[in-house]
């Protein structure tokens, strides 16, 4: 018995960083998915928002900034773009976002995550 002394204050810390190191990682999963999903909600509501009828690409990708910056921080809205394309037939407008993948906190590489709202564009008649 005098041979296991202090033997749970060293599996507690074994344990304890086992427990610290995925606790990390799983909240850093959860911040890169809540990026991503802020982001292409973004850049749908900057598509619905261009497609509107007497609106412009360039008012799209404005609301997709701004929306972004409100959400984020302005960094991520750095490479916005909007370009009219034509889906299943019906012409539309294609906002895309291209910005940092959070690995670390909110620091990744650049231009890892690209994603794209679309809308269909209104006409009057």
């Amino acid at each position: 018995m005098a041979d296991e002394r202090g033997s749970a204050v060293a599996e507690f810390s074994l344990v304890g960083v086992l427990l610290t190191a995925l606790l990390l990682a799983v909240v850093q999963l959860a911040l890169a998915l809540h990026v991503r999903n802020t982001v292409l909600d973004a850049a749908a509501e900057g598509a619905r928002y261009a497609a509107l009828a007497g609106s412009s690409p360039a008012a799209g990708v404005e609301r997709t900034r701004r929306l972004i910056d409100a959400a984020i921080a302005a960094d991520y809205a750095a490479d916005v773009s909007a370009v009219t394309a034509t889906v299943g037939g019906v012409p539309a407008i294609a906002v895309t976002v291209r910005t940092a993948l959070p690995v670390i906190g909110l620091l990744g590489p650049e231009r890892a995550l690209e994603v794209t709202g679309h809308a269909a564009v209104e006409a009057l008649d």
